[in-house]
């Protein structure tokens, strides 16, 4: 089989985080298992955090999570490196800096060793990049490729960014552009432009490092990363977790190009679906078309922070993150719950 006509979007069946199982399908799964944790662990499953923190001493903490999808690109090399970005992206989001990596493998033994060496390859140098050891890993014959990564990483107590810290009054910053779900599976398809292809290629790969640098000085009082769960799923754990309810301008939603045009000519993930059941209830969006609706419903593959900060600090950090996440946005406010017996109500205005 020639490695130049193999395209890896081709030998799945869905793509990167739109992959995952749905959330409610999982939720079932795990209902009533009694996971072990000691004294020392800070957080665990509880409250839909994006990683698992257990403390070292008074001062220092271990951040642990891990990450692995099909892929979402044909280039071996550039799947590595979205790969690796979005499993490092946890650890910045609790506002931690990684340590050390495993590499997690799925490959079909039909295929090259070659094009398997590509895709490693990229996932060492976007590690490389974060100042993350790569130690090892694990692989499985698989007819499905996937890759990803189990991180660790490091945080001062007093600094970690829990989903459930935002506060009434607080401004809403989302770091990078919305539609890689959707933006994905026109690439399956050879649906998107040249320029729409590496506007989403630059932003994948994109390390949210300088964000959650940014996060930590700046002293965001809540953060997530919006991933497979999409905008709408993400943004309604961080606002239950916190009590509060969330107000959100569409017109504000940083958006790739093309988006709303493709999702006019129909290509939408399973993801769309499954993650408007996990938010039943939960979303207010009457406002918006069905096309603007399947923007905040769309899976997102190594997307952007999503974090809450005082209103005084709001623009400052805005600019500061401008030159590196050239569309990074404040989305909205942290509102008090219209509803004290049911907070976490994401509030979308056209």
């Amino acid at each position: 089989m020639s490695e130049n006509r193999i395209r890896l979007t081709q030998e799945v069946s869905c793509a990167g985080c739109a992959a995952k199982l749905a959330p409610s399908y999982l939720g079932e799964a795990v209902k009533g298992i009694d996971w072990p944790k000691t004294a020392e662990v800070l957080c665990a499953t509880e409250g839909n955090e994006d990683a698992g923190v257990y403390r070292l001493d008074q001062d220092w903490a271990l951040i642990q999570t891990t990450d692995f999808f099909t892929p979402v690109v044909d280039d071996p090399y550039l799947y590595g490196q979205v790969a690796a970005a979005n499993a490092l992206s946890d650890i910045y989001a609790m506002g931690g800096k990684p340590l050390t990596a495993l590499n997690i493998v799925c490959f079909p033994e039909t295929l090259p060793p070659s094009i398997l060496g590509e895709i490693l390859r990229g996932g060492a140098d976007k590690a490389r990049e974060a100042a993350c050891s790569i130690l090892g890993g694990h692989s499985v014959k698989d007819n499905e490729i996937k890759y990803g990564m189990a991180v660790t990483g490091k945080a001062r107590i007093k600094d970690i960014k829990y989903n459930r810290g935002a506060r009434a009054g607080e401004l809403l910053i989302l770091t990078k552009p919305l539609g890689t779900g959707v933006l994905n599976t026109a690439l399956k398809r050879g649906q998107i432009l040249d320029s729409t292809y590496d506007a989403l290629i630059f932003s994948m790969t994109l390390l949210n490092d300088w964000g959650a640098e940014l996060m930590v000085e700046y002293r965001a009082s809540g953060a997530t990363d919006i991933t497979g769960f999409s905008l709408a799923g993400h943004g309604m754990e961080m606002a239950r977790a916190s009590g509060v309810d969330f107000e959100i301008s569409f017109s504000s939603l940083p958006r790739f190009p093309q988006l709303l045009d493709l999702i006019e000519s129909g290509f939408v993930t399973r993801g769309d679906k499954s993650n408007r059941v996990y938010t039943e209830g939960y979303i207010v969006c009457d406002e918006l078309s069905p096309v603007q609706q399947s923007v905040i419903f769309d899976p997102q593959t190594s997307g952007g922070l999503l974090f809450s900060v005082a209103e005084d600090r709001a623009m400052e950090v805005l600019q500061k993150l401008r030159p590196r996440y050239l569309d990074a946005q404040i989305i909205g406010k942290v509102i008090s719950p219209r509803d004290r017996n049911k907070p976490g109500i994401l509030h979308f205005s056209a």
